[in-house]
């Protein structure tokens, strides 16, 4: 995707009254718990696969309440990102992993975007032994009959 493109998804998110169940904001203003990231991956990899769409976002840098920009220093070396990819991998159903992960570099602060894929139909994706979804905002395990 463009920095344009990007943008453009960014401020379409930031604009919808809630998060939903393909779609996070996390402040993440120094570190983020890799355990709970691997947890959203699961959940909005799920989510995405049971609503029907290509995938779903995780979005570092932005304040939930208000969706103000606050910038996220998670990882600023591109490298320790990147490696990021492989450590979601190993943990993972069929070693699944992010599509990209993007920056976006904007005047309030720098903004961290995970794209994440659809589960394959009929494959949940477990993390860490754990299939993981969302109810509303809430991220808990996934039930049998999402399963």
């Amino acid at each position: 995707m463009t920095e344009k493109e990007l943008q453009n998804k960014l401020n379409e998110l930031r604009r919808l009254p809630s998060e939903t169940e393909v779609f996070e904001f996390k402040e993440a203003k120094e570190d983020f718990d890799s355990r709970k990231l691997g947890k959203y991956f699961s959940a909005l990899s799920n989510e995405a696969n049971l609503k029907g769409k290509p995938h779903a976002w995780l979005i570092f840098g932005i304040k939930d309440k208000g969706r103000e920009i606050v910038g996220s220093r998670f990882r600023q070396n591109r490298k320790d990102l990147d490696s990021l990819k492989g450590d979601i991998a190993n943990k993972t159903t069929n070693r699944i992993t992010f599509i990209e992960i993007y920056e976006l570099h904007l005047p309030e602060g720098r903004v961290v975007m995970f794209q994440i894929p659809a589960a394959p139909k009929g494959i949940p994706i477990a993390f860490d032994g754990h299939y993981y979804g969302r109810d509303g905002e809430e991220l808990s395990p996934l039930n049998l009959e999402e399963i």
